[in-house]
């Protein structure tokens, strides 16, 4: 037990100190380019044909790098033994998350915010969300950088945490892999609405516990720093059901509600009211929520997870760790 709890410190703490590498050495790039590359080949024939060839390339892929990931952790305990497992799970799990990403892309948008660069704010929000963002106003930018903060701290963070308190890292990397999946194909459009239909579907149903606990947990949060709890389990009883995303939603309301700001997708949605208005100081403590929301998680839900599977005997079955 003590080395699943020492991978899982490893993993976040990794995380927290080095942050991502650059995309030519990150396994989740790597992950991207070879989703990217088969993409064409989904393509032609009918609809139902385009459907079924996107269901089996979506399992196909998860299946293979979640059980990669296991074969790689249990090698390690086979040959090396408990501190080798350790480390292997620590990185891979670390491959899973990113929390530093996550607060260094929003530091480096309200950075250009500060500096009255609008232009700058545009092109790196442009790197983390799907709208357009080439005539948002400052509002929508930073309204659109705490949507991004609230949802990634499900699909970056809880989610892989989630998945490795049951699963191991094996579960952490399949879970990174259908989030990937459903931000590469994961649309409704008539280009992707066949091939990443599982996909879509997938990542839906991954995120469906994750997205609900940590929301709660967000609750939470915001009342151990201050923010208005209250008003964020308001706006998520009221407004998570508001985004097509039936998951999105929930971490995103609560954020909202907890900074007393509306989050705004234009002709999409808007969670929470225009109580204040988001300033560069409401973007921060939506990274502060969302580090002590993943601290929360950590000791509320997956600790506890991994200790009662230990008890029933799991992680022996599973990595071979007595």
């Amino acid at each position: 037990m003590i080395t699943i709890f020492a991978a899982l410190a490893g993993g976040i703490g990794i995380d927290l100190l080095l942050g991502d590498p650059p995309n030519r050495y990150h396994p989740v790039a790597w992950l991207g380019k070879i989703i990217g590359f088969f993409v064409p080949q989904l393509k032609g024939g009918a609809g139902a044909s385009e459907k079924a060839r996107g269901t089996i390339f979506a399992i196909g892929i998860v299946v293979v790098t979640g059980l990669a990931a296991h074969l790689l952790a249990y090698a390690a305990m086979y040959l090396a033994g408990a501190l080798a497992v350790a480390v292997v799970s620590a990185l891979i799990l670390k491959v899973a998350i990113a929390v530093r990403g996550m607060e260094k892309h929003s530091k480096t948008i309200t950075d250009c915010l500060e500096s009255g660069d609008l232009a700058g704010a545009r092109r790196n929000l442009a790197m983390i969300v799907r709208r357009r963002t080439d005539d948002l106003g400052e509002q929508h930018i930073l309204s659109a950088t705490i949507e991004c903060i609230g949802e990634s701290t499900v699909d970056g963070i809880t989610g892989p945490v989630f998945y490795y308190s049951l699963l191991g890292p094996g579960g952490a990397l399949a879970y990174r892999t259908v989030n990937t999946l459903d931000s590469m194909v994961g649309y409704s459009d008539e280009y992707y609405k066949n091939i990443g239909w599982m996909s879509a579907r997938l990542d839906m149903a991954a995120n469906y516990m994750p997205a609900r606990i940590t929301a709660f947990l967000m609750v939470l949060s915001a009342r151990m720093l201050g923010a208005d709890w209250k008003n964020s389990l308001h706006a998520l009883q009221r407004d998570h059901a508001k985004t097509s995303s039936p998951n999105a939603g929930y971490p995103m309301a609560t954020m909202a509600g907890a900074l007393r700001i509306r989050l705004e997708k234009i002709g999409h949605y808007a969670l929470g009211d225009e109580q204040e208005l988001a300033t560069l100081e409401k973007c921060r403590t939506a990274i502060s929520i969302m580090k002590l929301t993943t601290l929360l998680f950590c000791l509320l839900v997956s600790v506890p997870a991994i200790a009662l599977l230990y008890l029933a005997g799991w992680w022996r079955i599973l990595l071979g760790i007595p």
